[in-house]
Parts: C-alpha cells; sequence; structure tokens
C-alpha cells in the first residue's frame, strides 16, 4: 500500500512545502538535525566511507566537510578509520561540529572483545570518543550481539561513545537487546532504497523511537529509470538520485549516500531547496519489491 504523511492535494502541498523550509531549515543549512532518544542530535543527511580507498579517505572526508557534510559514517571494516580521522582534522572544523560514526565488526563481537575493538577504532581515528558507535551486524547465529550491546552500553557510560546503536538488525535482534538490556538504540542503520523500503521495520522504528538510517540509498541505481522517479525528477528539475535522496529525508530517515567525486559529493548535499509532492512519495512507495542489493541480516555472519 503507498505510503502517505498527509491527505492533501499536491498545489496545497507545494504552498505546506514552502512554509516548512522557511521555518526550518535556515539560510546555508545543510542538512536538519534529528532528534535522537538519548537527548542528543544528528544530522539528517551524511556521507558514507563504504568502499572509499584508503589511500584518498582524507581526501574524500576532507572535501566532503568543506562542501558542508557534518555527518561522516565509517566503520572498522572499511579499513579507512585512518583517513576519517585524517580528514576530519584537515579540514580545520572544531571537532563538536562533526558527527562521527564507526561499527564494530562482526569478528569482535561479544563484550570484552568489543571493548577492545572499540579503543583500537578510536586510536585509528585520532579521536577521544564518537558521536555514535553501531554493532555492524547482529550475526544471530554466533549469538554475541547481546553481550556486544552491553560493551556498547559501558563505552557510552564511559564516554567513548556518544550515542549507541545497531546496523542490519531485524525486529527480533532489536526486541531482545530491548528486553535483555533495557536500552534502546538510538539508530538502527539498515538497508533502505525505493526496493527495499522495510515498511515494518521501520514502524518499529518509530514506535521505540529509534532513528532509521538508510546504507545503500540509491540501491545500486536500479530505480533511476522507474517512472515515479523520472516524472519526479523532470518535475523539479533534479537527477533520479536526488529525488530518491530526497525521498529518504521526506520519510524522516537518515540517509548517507557516497561519492568519490566532488561533484557527486555536491549533487547528494543538494536536496533542502525542493521537496516531493504526496502523489510523488506515494508513487515511490509502489516501487517496493523487498528486494535486497546486501546480505541479509539474518543469516550474514562474516567475520
Amino acid at each position: 500500500m503507498a505510503e502517505t504523511l498527509f491527505h492533501c492535494d499536491d498545489a496545497l502541498w507545494h504552498r505546506f512545502a514552502t512554509l516548512c523550509r522557511a521555518r526550518d531549515e535556515t539560510p546555508g543549512a545543510t542538512s536538519p538535525l534529528l532528534p535522537l532518544n538519548d537527548g542528543r542530535q544528528m544530522p539528517q543527511l551524511g556521507f558514507g566511507l563504504w568502499q572509499v580507498p584508503a589511500a584518498t579517505t582524507a581526501a574524500t572526508t576532507a572535501t566532503a566537510l568543506r562542501l558542508g557534510y557534518r555527518l561522516v559514517d565509517g566503520a572498522a571494516a572499511y579499513r579507512n578509520e585512518e583517513g576519517q580521522g585524517a580528514g576530519l582534522r584537515a579540514s580545520g572544523l572544531p571537532r563538536d561540529e562533526v558527527f562521527v560514526t564507526t561499527k564494530i565488526w562482526n569478528s569482535d563481537q561479544g563484550f570484552d572483545k568489543a571493548l577492545r575493538a572499540a579503543e583500537a577504532s578510536l586510536a585509528r581515528l585520532g579521536l577521544d570518543h564518537v558521536d555514535l558507535l553501531l554493532i555492524h551486524w547482529p550475526c544471530p547465529s554466533r549469538d554475541l550481539y547481546t553481550d556486544t550491546w552491553r560493551a556498547l552500553i559501558r563505552l557510552r557510560d564511559e564516554g567513548r561513545a556518544r550515542s549507541i546503536g545497531v546496523s542490519n538488525f531485524n525486529e527480533p535482534h532489536l526486541q531482545r537487546i530491548i528486553g535483555e538490556t533495557g536500552v534502546v538504540p538510538a539508530v538502527n542503520q539498515i538497508e533502505i532504497n525505493p526496493r527495499l523500503q522495510q515498511p515494518a521495520l521501520r514502524a518499529f522504528h518509530r514506535a521505540h523511537g529509534i532513528v532509521t538510517q538508510s546504507w545503500t540509498p540509491l540501491g545500486g541505481g536500479h530505480s533511476f529509470a522507474a517512472p515515479p522517479v523520472i516524472a519526479a525528477a523532470a518535475r523539479t528539475g533534479r537527477s533520479p538520485a536526488q529525488v530518491i535522496l530526497r525521498w529518504h529525508i521526506q520519510i524522516g530517515a537518515s540517509v548517507i549516500p557516497r561519492s568519490t567525486r566532488e561533484a557527486g559529493l555536491a549533487e547528494n548535499l543538494n536536496l533542502f531547496d525542493f521537496t516531493l509532492t504526496p502523489g510523488e512519495m506515494a508513487a515511490i512507495a509502489t516501487l517496493d519489491e523487498a528486494s535486497r542489493t546486501g546480505p541479509d541480516p539474518a543469516a550474514f555472519e562474516m567475520q
């Protein structure tokens, strides 16, 4: 079923959207801030470092920050944390102006191993804390993700991670860590794109105050030629990629596209001076096929 947030015609929507932009997006703002359930905030739009070569990560990070990004999503498994930290330092920005994410890899799950892995990540980044620390995958057959979550709670309590969350957790995984620890993740970073919209999991997130963060937000470009995307791109004068990223923004997700080109980074950042109509949002909702481009979290166990 198509998902809509407002029941109004498109002309009324344009007037509403203009008022919202005037109220919520100050001149020069690069991204709205999303409230987290721990009282902190994070930028809604960031950029991701998956598959960015280690040799160019520092330059790419510094360029992205110069353009206006303020959320940098990395991971130990990406093997470029040194460049992530070097790019942050090269930018000259105050540390508290950049939201830094990293992740605990599967082979480092378990309470003690996760604590050591987090300290190793901080050393590679050259930081005394990260803004968000995630468990990268649940790896359910190993049955270590709850102990790993307890380690993240300790790291949060010690100030080594300001906020903590998970990545690629399905509802049963979330229910278990919440039930066993009483601590709700601030973020769940999951695969979301027009062909994999995960409405039930997103509804669970909303019910528990968990921010949905979208990885592979463009779905490998498979929806670029879809008629609803092409039509919205034609009306707004934007690229299909910008239309899809704007769709993520309007469903309330945080989104972390990747590009190694300055032009691509700039294009992905330019999302806040246009709006998709309810009709366009509903049309994109019909593209959902529950089709993954990445692994199934219920089965993925790579070490």
